[in-house]
């Protein structure tokens, strides 16, 4: 399991992860939270290469806005 970051904030239906280093997961990786819940997808990596941002697509039964500010790992 690969730490990815904290989510910012939401855009366009999609929760806004900052990556804690350059380090990112592929596109389509799962992302969980610390009790190890499916949070959504990992769509896209985009911004600079140093601490890029990721978009993640929840899953159907998370409320985006619960888990602003909430820390995430990719599976």
């Amino acid at each position: 399991m690969q730490r990815l970051g904290t989510v910012s904030r939401m855009a366009q239906n999609l929760l806004i992860v900052r990556c804690d280093d350059a380090d990112h997961p592929d596109i389509g990786a799962e992302a969980v939270d610390e009790s190890l819940s499916t949070v959504g997808r990992v769509v896209d990596v985009f911004g600079p290469v140093t601490r890029p941002y990721v978009a993640v697509t929840p899953a159907s039964d998370v409320s985006p806005a619960s888990v602003v500010g909430t820390r995430l790992y990719a599976r």
